[in-house]
């Protein structure tokens, strides 16, 4: 499709010719970062409504730019938050093998600023390239798309994935990230990619922030937004499905709404009660059609994010206020297999043939036989494990890489001005699970039980309190609550306190053990049944001492002690 037409449709006028991008004067081509950031740097020399902003280092070296549109010239972020502006923020190339992103949003910002349609009631965050190293690694590394010619590589400086290291923060970029979302506080948030997987006939399919694990307060405000960007998309030519992750081999089987825990940026975002989108080109689509379709999404993105800019910027308010003061948090979800709804699905025949290479049956899609048919879509989710906040939480300072995270994430953390005992609910690592395999640079846990015990503890001049009485709660919660999903145990933040640090010689301890069991009738009673129950542990004499001793006053009541801990009361 001409360029002319795509102009037409969105309302702008021709752009200026000296102006064009890689991808404009060929439409199989991505722009090389040093071109992404000379287009910027053009633009925020030409135009007083624009300005190119160097933020923190990412993990290449280079800095993270953001590119600032406003209509009124005002780049203050506080200030433009008491004018009760809306703020979107636009975040691309976080892989940048799928660079659509990239291209779309620099022709959509010259587009913009060419014919003076800048939001009235909104600003324009975007960040031009985010895992900049990944795009400095320009070649060809994605078996399942079809072009550009050349592009980046998903791993950034350090071979991290960068959409799984949002809470976590082990890159830079992440911190730098953080520091932009936090000054800049977005109201709405969309991080632009491109699929892998089934085929389909759609261009486009949409990620949106799971909607049940809003705030109520701006449940419905997002779920209208992102009804009318389907609606929007649809009278552009360019009708969009879900993102598809479907519950079986094939998309008939029904298609599930992607739950983007925090290591995602959209989950993320959530955290700050900021709703986004994750829109998923289809990789098998040419790349003019993938980057025009983005072109328009974002275009209708910025355009109802300024058309419904109050109603969003109060819901969100109350959302952060409501947040002081709500008293229980939900730390896991799992798919409501009993709601869902049924959506037109437009795909292509799916079969199985041998393979050509292995002779075992493969699965393949007829585009010859496309078809429309009615599918579910499940796209709820019910809560899982909840908890009940407490007052406050209490960190020991040794723990300061959990406090600075804390900290970059707008959350208030004090200190404790002296030394003083305190009456705290703490955590025992009863059972959990770690994966076998490394995974982004770390070995998760998952399925984490826990034993809690009211014990007073020394505290010090210096440790830190965590009061949750802030718009923040949500993150401290799902951050130090360690059976939430991603939270900071479970990225063994904490897995020093998983091993112990004494243990006893057996010949030494045998003639202990025997002491024990003889004066405390209780405890002998306590062992047998324990044998008796456990056909292991009564053939195992090493393990019959380990059960005593860690019955023992030698035993260290630190060891699987969860040391971030809850105080109930003020």
């Amino acid at each position: 499709m001409k360029r002319f037409l795509f102009i037409a449709l969105i309302g702008f006028g021709p752009c200026v010719v000296a102006q064009q991008t890689a991808f404009e004067r060929d439409s199989n081509t991505t722009a090389t970062y040093n071109e992404v950031i000379a287009f910027y740097q053009s633009l925020d020399t030409k135009y007083q409504t624009c300005t190119l902003l160097t933020c923190g280092l990412t993990d290449s070296g280079k800095p993270l730019h953001l590119f600032v549109i406003s209509k009124d010239e005002q780049f203050d972020p506080q200030k433009l938050h008491q004018q009760d502006k809306t703020i979107i923020l636009i975040n691309n190339g976080i892989h940048p093998g799928e660079p659509e992103g990239i291209d779309a949003s620099m022709m959509l910002a010259r587009d913009l600023l060419a014919q003076n349609s800048l939001p009235a009631n909104a600003v324009l965050c975007i960040i031009p390239v985010y895992n900049i190293a990944g795009m400095l690694n320009r070649g060809t590394s994605r078996a399942n798309q079809n072009g550009p010619e050349s592009y980046g590589f998903r791993g950034n400086a350090r071979n991290y994935d960068l959409n799984r290291d949002f809470l976590k923060t082990d890159s830079r970029n992440a911190r730098s990230f953080q520091e932009i979302f936090h000054v800049w506080q977005p109201d709405v948030f969309m991080d632009t990619h491109t699929s892998n997987g089934a085929d389909y006939q759609y261009v486009m399919t949409l990620i949106d922030t799971q909607v049940d694990k809003l705030h109520p307060a701006i449940q419905h405000t997002a779920s209208a937004f992102t009804a009318e960007l389907y609606k929007r998309m649809e009278i552009s030519n360019f009708g969009m499905v879900p993102y598809v992750n479907f519950r079986g081999r094939t998309p008939e089987s029904g298609l599930v709404s992607f739950f983007e825990s925090p290591r995602y940026s959209t989950g993320y975002a959530a955290l700050h009660h900021t709703f986004g989108y994750m829109p998923e080109t289809h990789m098998w689509k040419p790349y003019a059609q993938r980057v025009w379709s983005t072109y328009t999404l974002l275009n209708h993105f910025i355009t109802l994010a300024d058309e419904r800019a109050t109603e969003i910027h109060a819901q969100r308010k109350r959302a952060r206020e409501q947040s002081k003061i709500q008293q229980q948090f939900v730390l896991t979800w799992e798919l409501d297999t009993a709601q869902y709804e049924h959506i037109l699905f437009n795909g292509y025949e799916s079969n199985e043939k041998p393979s050509d290479v292995s002779g075992f049956p493969r699965q393949y899609y007829d585009r010859k036989k496309p078809f429309t048919k009615e599918i579910p879509y499940y796209n709820r989710y019910k809560p899982g494990i909840t908890v009940e906040k407490p007052y406050a939480y209490v960190i020991p300072q040794g723990w300061q890489d959990v406090a600075d995270l804390l900290t970059l994430n707008g959350i208030q953390v004090n200190r404790l001005e002296k030394d003083t005992s305190l009456m705290l609910q703490l955590y025992y690592i009863e059972d959990y699970q770690t994966a076998r395999t490394p995974y982004e640079g770390h070995y998760p846990h998952s399925n984490v039980k826990l034993r809690t015990d009211n014990q007073l503890i020394p505290c010090y001049q210096g440790d830190y309190l965590v009061i949750t009485d802030q718009p923040g709660n949500r993150y401290i919660i799902e951050a130090l609550e360690p059976q939430a999903t991603d939270s900071y145990f479970n990225w063994n933040f904490f897995d020093s306190i998983l091993s112990q640090k004494e243990h006893f010689s057996a010949y030494i301890f045998e003639d202990e053990a025997f002491r024990m069991l003889n004066e405390d009738a209780e405890l002998r009673r306590q062992f047998n049944a324990a044998k008796a129950a456990d056909e292991q542990l009564r053939n195992d004499g090493r393990a019959q001492l380990e059960w005593i001793y860690k019955r023992s006053p030698y035993y260290e009541k630190t060891h699987l002690r969860y040391p971030v801990g809850r105080l109930l009361e003020r």
